[in-house]
Parts: C-alpha cells; structure tokens; sequence
C-alpha cells in the first residue's frame, strides 16, 4: 500500500518506521528537515510538501501536534485537500473534538475519508506496532484499513462510527494521565521532604494501592537519571488543556483534572515545556513556582 506520514517527529517516524518494516512504500514530509533526512535513512521518499505527500499515498498519516498544525496540513497553502489524490486521512494528532468533526467535514466535501485515531503508547511502542489507536469513521472505512491499523498498533480500538470520538476518549485518557502523573510527582517530592528515599519509596508504590503506569514508567527514568523524553511537557499540558474545556463544556465536574492540568500549565510556564513530562517532579521539587522558585 502506499502511504503518506506527514510530521516525523518522535511518533511519526516510529510509525513511518514501522511501516517500512511491513514492506509498505512511504512518503514523508516534515518541516525539520533533520527529521526528514532520519525517514530517508529507514528508506522513506521525502515529499516537499503535504499536498505532495497526498498525490503519492492512498492513505495520509498525520502525526503533527495541534489543531493549528492540522488545519494547515491538511487545508494550508499546500496541503493535503489541494491534492485530490489521496482516498483517505487518518488523524492522530490529539486536537479537540470539535476541530476533528470540522476537518472531517471539509475533507468530505473534497472526496476524501477521514478516520479520526489519536494514538497512545509512545514512540518505542510505536516502532514496535504496539502503540494503541482509538479508531472512529465509518464502518466501510474501517473494514478497508482494519489490517493495516493492525500492522501500525496493537490494540486498535473501535470507539465510533463518526469522527470527533477518537479524540475524546483520548482527552479523557489523557486527562486521567494528567492526574496519575501529577499525582505521582506530588507523593515523590513529598517523600523526598520527608526525608524518604524517592527510590524506595516508588517501589513500595509500585506494590501498592498508589501504582499507576504512567507514574512508574516517568518516575523511575527520572530517579535514574534517563534524560530521554517520551512525552514532552507541553503535549501534556495542551491535552490537559483540551480535556478540561471539553468538560466544562458538557458540564462535567473535574476538580482533580482541573488542578492537574494547572498543574501542568504551571510547569509549562516556568520554561519546562521542552522536557519530559515526568519534569513536573523536578517543578515541585523547587517548590513549584513558589517564591524562590525557578
């Protein structure tokens, strides 16, 4: 099949990566060309722009990293409506629902089909086809992609027949990533001013009733001084962001998402956004934006 991935950056060149591993014909476009030269290595054609990408693939990737992006990925100057060629997008960008009903539509007024997708799972987990779609579009739609979707991520889930489901359930996981992370970074920088050993005090955690996923797969990078980043701060930030407003819309009380994303908000405004997103530990650490903080 020929494919199009437009942005490689951590998750759109594993993906593009993993993609050339099932024997599939790829072309790329970023705006980095850094990243574009690491595609043309794993032996994808780079595309000088999406419309182009579009004109050579059946099927577009998006892997950008908000709305603004998208829109101008897919209905900029050179994107990939202008094209005409390709018979369907999927979108993985985490974005608000209302954004992906609205860009659905408009591509469908081109002739082209949209399966909504936001993915989790990280970058490693990507390059393994193990990452996890949350897959919403048409059911004709589904059945054509269903083998490639398996080939791209394991699990794929069904949440929807119409775009603008994917990307709730994936602000409400995100939103509960949100809370899990910040909750973790709290209790570790507590036991570190308790006088507590952070890394003992994580395994217990990890034994215990206080275990999440996301707080032992940062936190025990962080404690071991791994600097590589999974998940910069700033996606966390937005996507909490996003979850929040999409619950204040629907009237949904989330006092904990709320402070979490605050939380992150806060952190993202001290100049952490590039980092990982477990550097909210090092955030209240210093006394998360407290006077002598910084």
């Amino acid at each position: 099949m020929r494919l199009g991935v437009v942005g490689v950056g951590l998750m759109g060149l594993a993906i593009a990566q993993r993609l050339r591993d099932c024997g599939h014909d790829v072309t790329v476009n970023d705006i980095d060309p850094v990243r574009t030269a690491l595609a043309a290595g794993a032996g994808c054609t780079v595309a000088d722009a999406a419309e182009a990408v579009a004109r050579a693939s059946d099927l577009v990737i998006v892997v950008v990293v908000d709305g603004a992006q998208t829109r101008d990925v897919l209905f900029g100057e050179r994107g990939v409506a202008n094209a005409g060629g390709a018979r369907c997008v999927m979108l993985c960008p985490t974005i608000a629902p209302q954004d992906t009903e609205v860009f659905a539509d408009r591509l469908a007024a081109f002739g082209v089909e949209t399966i909504d997708a936001p993915m989790s799972g990280g970058p490693a987990r990507a390059r393994e086809g193990r990452m996890s779609l949350m897959a919403a579009c048409d059911d004709a739609t589904f059945d054509r992609f269903r083998p490639l979707l398996g080939q791209i991520a394991q699990p794929v889930f069904r949440v929807g027949s119409r775009p603008g489901h994917g990307a709730r359930t994936k602000l409400v996981n995100n939103l509960l990533a949100a809370v899990n992370l910040a909750g973790a970074c709290e209790a570790l920088a507590l036991a570190e001013r308790l006088g507590l050993d952070a890394a003992v005090t994580l395994g217990v955690i990890e034994q215990s009733s206080g275990q999440s996923w996301v707080g032992s797969d940062r936190l025990r990078r962080v404690l071991a001084g791994d600097a590589r980043i999974a998940a910069q701060l700033s996606l966390l930030a937005k996507d909490s962001q996003l979850a929040a407003t999409m619950a204040r819309a629907c009237a949904a009380v989330t006092p904990v998402g709320d402070a979490a994303a605050a939380s992150f908000a806060a952190a993202l405004a001290g100049g952490l956004g590039s980092e990982d997103d477990a550097a909210l530990l090092r955030w209240l650490q210093r006394g998360g934006g407290q006077s002598g903080a910084g």
